[in-house]
């Protein structure tokens, strides 16, 4: 995340998993956007979402290539290759045992999550 910091990837908007920022700061960008506008009787429409099983979604593939468009060092991006390659999901119930390849997804609690999410 200090590659990516210090060549400004991320977008200075981004507020979720971001240093120093919160939902709170979030709310006060929109807030300092439609102000104005509501002051000058104007109508502002807004939509939000919200991903559902947003770590669920996340694409390795694509976020390899985004550390390829950011020219991410050659040490970070084998270091990263590495932490998804040959990873699988393993079920086990009663005395069978279910294994598929995986190429998506972050590891619940994981301290990487977060920073390949926005990335």
């Amino acid at each position: 995340m200090h590659y990516i910091y210090k060549i400004e990837y991320i977008n200075d908007s981004q507020c979720g998993f971001t240093p120093q920022k919160n939902t709170t700061d979030a709310a006060m960008a929109v807030k300092q956007f439609i102000e104005p506008e509501l002051e000058k009787g104007k109508v502002v429409i807004m939509a939000s979402l919200d991903i559902k099983g947003a770590f669920y979604a996340g694409w390795w593939p694509a976020i390899l290539k985004e550390l390829r468009d950011a020219k991410c060092p050659r040490n970070l991006y084998q270091l990263t290759q590495e932490y998804f390659r040959e990873r699988r999901a393993v079920i086990s119930f009663n005395s069978s045992t279910a294994e598929k390849n995986i190429t998506k997804d972050f590891p619940q609690g994981s301290c990487c999550g977060p920073g390949f999410w926005n990335i």
